[in-house]
């Protein structure tokens, strides 16, 4: 019987030791996730949920910060002389865009999140901003009226070089693959060069082939999955890596995370739980959150009180990766460093030779595919291998009828062979020192102006930020296109130059941001209460959303519920669109 007792005592003890370091353990996850929203995934989510859709009235939109009757009537004049301005240049590129809104997603989704949603129906009415082009040179873009823009969108991160060279590359590449055509399956000759030349590259022993970078990163997270045996992997707060299953958790996603652990950026704390936990597969790491670390990617349409905090320090956050590194090697845990975006605009070697590190498989995509669709995996030849040669029947297959496909070898091998080419080399001296220098002067052109803005930026990648709270800073990018900047759907958000812009190209663009900008001051867009903080708008926000999910007869008054549908809007006013 005392046996017994004592096995009974001994089995409590344990189970209670084993309690107590689990609970260690999820106490210390719970640390290391960061305090906003953008760290805690479900709830945001839940919370996303809860925000009710409602929409303002015309007489809210122009005063929904509390300005006086004389600024709102500048705001009216103002929009309704854009309006014009709009109308009068855009005509054809606004029809077609129209058009094609009704039956393309993608349209329908960026223009309703361009701005805050509660301002979208009333804009629509008033302001079209249209989704096609029809030719492009240079730093310039040209829609379907003739007006030329300087491209700030980068084409998302492709046009590295300028559309020209892609131009070239492609062209190059249709006589390449031409011989052999749209064959699949087999491998066109230049495969075998764009594999080595990958592998200089990189430092890594393997490489594969995918269509997007999204494909990339999946392939890359599941190969680590796969040699680990584990299955969690551990990404940074505000990182994106592709929107597939819960690598891109919270809004935007409608599953909860399941498999995926979002960390603290530049944390000790995060190092801590990934020396202790046995669950963890891989770590994913975007280079392009040193910008603005531990924040979601910017978009104007999150502007509702302000936009601050970006800013890059290459020092420190090598000394981050370092350590990364480190833990990881010493965990067996896989380091995975998506370069779909950063690829090759740092450096030659792109951001693993720009920060001094070997990364167990890296990804790439976007500028490497010359100019056409791509995704590539590099990394250490046992964790690239897709099987097990003591167990056969256990596989990780990854296969895809386009992979590999001859003309975007082709692209790809053009784009390879270029960027070896003295010209091309030339343009990565001083990158550094050339983009701080231009930043360096925007900031001051904003200073001397006195406007309420300031620019943060990583090379080429750049973003604006707002020095005082204001609920309509999303109104800049509507004067930006009236003075001839063509941004993407986020607007202000990111601003992607390349490599091609000289310093005659930025001296325009910075003298057309600041007329935009003095003439959106003067129309009373930022228009500025002391007494009010960034805090007092978020507050505010807040208190109208709690509001309006209270009876219609208890609500405030100027909110409407969320417009139905996609009313037609009036000839030469029209919705907003990507």
């Amino acid at each position: 019987m005392q046996i017994t007792y004592t096995l009974t005592a001994v089995a409590a003890a344990t189970l209670l030791g084993f309690g107590w370091v689990a609970a260690r353990r999820r106490l210390a996850l719970s640390r290391a996730k960061h305090r906003s929203l953008a760290g805690h995934s479900r709830v945001a989510k839940w919370m996303a949920a809860q925000v009710p859709g409602y929409a303002y009235d015309e007489a809210h939109f122009f005063a929904s910060d509390g300005a006086p009757a004389a600024v709102q009537a500048s705001r009216r004049a103002g929009l309704k002389a854009l309006s014009a301005l709009y109308a009068e240049r855009y005509p054809n590129t606004a029809a077609m865009t129209r058009e094609a809104r009704a039956v393309l997603p993608d349209l329908d989704f960026t223009g309703s999140y361009r701005v805050p949603f509660q301002y979208v129906p009333q804009l629509r009415r008033h302001l079209t901003v249209g989704a096609f082009l029809r030719a492009a040179d240079g730093t310039m873009v040209e829609d379907l009226d003739g007006n030329r823009l300087i491209d700030l969108t980068g084409s998302y991160g492709v046009n590295l070089f300028g559309v020209d060279f892609y131009k070239e590359c492609i062209a190059e590449a249709q006589a390449i693959a031409a011989p052999l055509g749209p064959m699949l399956g087999a491998y066109h000759p230049c495969v075998l060069d764009n594999v080595q030349r990958l592998l200089r590259i990189s430092g890594q022993e393997a490489v594969s082939f995918h269509m997007s970078g999204t494909e990339a990163v999946m392939q890359a997270v599941r190969l680590a999955r796969y040699h680990t045996g584990k299955r969690h992997l551990v990404r940074f707060t505000g990182a994106y890596h592709g929107w597939w299953e819960d690598v891109q958790p919270g809004p935007g996603n409608p599953m909860p995370p399941r498999e995926t652990y979002t960390l603290r950026d530049m944390d000790e704390r995060t190092l801590q739980v990934l020396r202790t936990r046995n669950d963890i597969a891989c770590v994913l790491v975007n280079p392009l959150q040193a910008l603005h670390p531990n924040r979601n990617a910017p978009g104007d349409s999150s502007l509702v009180a302000g936009r601050g905090g970006a800013g890059f320090d290459r020092a420190a956050y090598k000394g981050w990766l370092q350590r990364l590194r480190e833990v990881c090697t010493e965990r067996g845990i896989v380091l995975i460093l998506d370069e779909v975006f950063l690829g090759f605009r740092l450096a030659p070697g792109g951001a693993q030779a720009y920060f001094d590190l070997r990364a167990d498989l890296v990804t790439y995509g976007k500028t490497l595919g010359g100019g056409l669709p791509v995704g590539v995996v590099c990394g250490q030849a046992r964790l690239m291998k897709r099987y097990r040669e003591d167990r056969p029947a256990d596989l990780c297959f990854a296969r895809g009828t386009f992979n590999a496909h001859p003309y975007v070898m082709a692209a790809m091998n053009v784009f390879l062979r270029r960027l070896e080419t003295p010209e091309v080399l030339a343009r990565y001296k001083g990158l550094d020192a050339t983009w701080d220098a231009r930043a360096a002067a925007m900031n001051a052109a904003f200073a001397k102006a006195e406007l309420p803005l300031r620019v943060a930026h990583m090379g080429t990648v750049w973003t604006v930020e707002y020095t005082r709270p204001s609920r309509y800073h999303w109104m800049l990018q509507f004067y930006l296109r009236a003075h001839g900047l063509a941004l993407s759907w986020v607007g202000t958000g990111r601003l992607i130059f390349g490599l091609h812009f000289g310093d005659t190209d930025f001296e325009e663009v910075c003298h057309r941001f600041v007329a935009a900008a003095v003439q959106m001051r003067a129309d009373g867009w930022w228009w500025f209460d002391p007494a009010r903080s960034e805090r007092t708008y978020g507050r505010a926000l807040l208190r109208e959303m709690l509001l309006h999910r209270l009876p219609k007869a208890l609500r405030p008054a100027g909110l409407a519920p969320a417009p139905r549908g996609r009313e037609t809007p009036a000839p030469g006013a029209d919705a907003l669109s990507a």
